[in-house]
């Protein structure tokens, strides 16, 4: 439609030994080593039982909190589709655990998810 601007929504649930400040400190490095463009707005939550959303992405962080998940990775991007966002978010993850953010040869419990078509895919 003209005049209407699409925003990508993508949601990446993760845990990590850190404190999130820690991991707000390392995110500026970790966007700026993979590119991430700067339209991207990420924002971290611990409180996965504070998410506001609809009951299908309330009902995954419920899962993902009662598996030990802590964290909620919220990706916007203007202009973009729920999809490409996942990807930015996958790629900040990734680079996130090459950081010091984990420790060498931990294992990596996480999960990206977007909408799309009115049900919620989890990111290969």
């Amino acid at each position: 439609m003209y005049g209407t601007k699409t925003i990508g929504k993508a949601y990446g649930f993760f845990d990590s030994r850190t404190s999130k400040s820690e991991i707000e400190y390392e995110l500026p490095t970790i966007r700026g080593l993979v590119k991430t463009p700067p339209e991207v707005e990420l924002t971290l939550t611990e409180d996965l039982d504070n998410l506001r959303s609809d009951s299908d992405l309330m009902d995954i962080a419920r899962d993902a909190k009662s598996r030990g998940i802590k964290y909620l990775l919220e990706g916007t991007f203007p202009g973009a589709t729920n999809r490409k966002t996942a990807d930015e978010i996958a790629n900040v993850l990734n680079q996130a655990y090459q950081s010091p953010l984990f420790d060498e040869g931990e294992t990596f419990r996480g999960a990206i998810v977007f909408e799309e078509n009115g049900k919620y895919i989890f990111r290969d």
